[in-house]
């Protein structure tokens, strides 16, 4: 009998919007929307102290300001949010190499092999809050439906765990607006069915399900039973092991650059180590104040195996790179050129609840 897998959704909360709230100390506080000012532009996420007002993503921005008049409009910078996504990516994968991206703000994750799924969702939230100053909300449950559903259910900054125990009811009394796939237009269908709730759904067949909805209707009436057996599925190959930090201040000091990169360096032997990874490739990465990017790299014959080699290698590409002006914002470094193209990210484990 296959053992209940452990799976975590991680949502950050209003990502472009507090990454704007973030680095903007005057946005704090404020009713803010990212995206354009034109008149066909669209909101691409709203901060919370827009959403009392009504406004929301993917609403007309000339529609969201009637709503909220204080409302403020920020371009959005997706390669900051790229950024940051890359760095909470990296945290992930400090526990799992089952990592599920959805977007750049959200992820499944399948931690089975972990004792404590419960415990691993906190000390991500808790790392993530400490290394980008953002929070997020997750998820915690026997499968990826269960899991997302968890994750929006005490935004922001929650963490709900559905245990196996509690499924049963928990699905009963869910409305059905909240399970995966049901949008307003099906919703609304189900209504007219007399389908409210999940236990209004269970009361159906499968039959019946699937000659008022189609297809999805198979899938209706396993969620209706708390079942989605969907695994966690990872397609990036490893390629390469990395690390890298953003600056509360900018700067163009080398010893301090310095000293920030030893840092991210014993980030990237410690992840090298843990999975026995091996590159041929330095790649130092910089992101200057106007968010220029350049990247540094040195090939080697033969693969990096210890940390004095990585020392020499990342402090002569980063004393070879020309500020020209600027000061850095960002620093990172990556090991790559793989000699193991073995190695994958697309591990799905499974393991017995414990102390979940």
């Amino acid at each position: 009998m296959m053992q209940q897998r452990k799976i975590i959704h991680v949502d950050m909360d209003a990502f472009f919007a507090s990454v704007e709230q973030r680095d903007n100390p005057a946005l704090r506080g404020r009713p803010i929307a990212i995206g354009g000012d034109s008149p066909r532009s669209v909101v691409a996420t709203a901060s919370y102290e827009a959403r009392p007002y009504g406004v929301h993503s993917a609403m007309p921005m000339c529609f969201a300001k009637r709503l909220c008049p204080s409302l403020i409009v920020v371009e959005p910078r997706f390669e900051v949010y790229k950024d940051v996504s890359n760095q909470i990516r990296t945290i992930f994968h400090d526990y799992t190499p089952a990592v599920e991206p959805l977007s750049l703000d959200e992820a499944f994750l399948d931690v089975s092999h972990h004792p404590s799924a419960t415990i691993v969702a906190k000390e991500i939230k808790q790392k993530i809050l400490n290394i980008t100053g953002l929070t997020a909300s997750a998820g915690v449950s026997v499968n990826k439906m269960l899991a997302k559903i968890a994750s929006d259910y005490r935004k922001p900054d929650g963490l709900t765990v559905i245990t196996p125990r509690q499924i049963e009811d928990f699905v009963a009394a869910l409305p059905v607006e909240k399970f995966f796939g049901i949008g307003e237009v099906t919703a609304s269908r189900m209504h007219q069915l007399g389908i409210y709730t999940g236990a209004d759904l269970r009361n159906h067949t499968e039959a019946e399900l699937i000659r008022n909805f189609g297809k999805a209707g198979h899938e209706y009436y396993l969620y209706a039973r708390g079942i989605d057996p969907r695994p966690v599925v990872s397609q990036r190959i490893r390629k390469s092991v990395g690390a890298e930090t953003t600056f509360m201040e900018d700067t163009d000091n080398r010893r301090t650059l310095g000293y920030e990169l030893a840092g991210v360096r014993a980030d990237v032997m410690r992840r090298m180590t843990r999975i026995n990874f091996q590159g041929r490739t330095v790649v130092l990465k910089l992101k200057f104040d106007n968010f220029r990017q350049i990247t540094r790299s040195r090939t080697l014959l033969h693969p990096v195996t210890d940390p004095g080699m990585l020392r020499d290698i990342s402090e002569s590409l980063l004393d070879d790179s020309d500020f020209e002006g600027h000061k850095v914002r960002l620093i990172g470094l990556t090991l790559t050129n793989s000699i193991d193209t073995n190695q994958s990210d697309t591990v799905q484990l499974e393991f017995d609840f414990g102390d979940y």
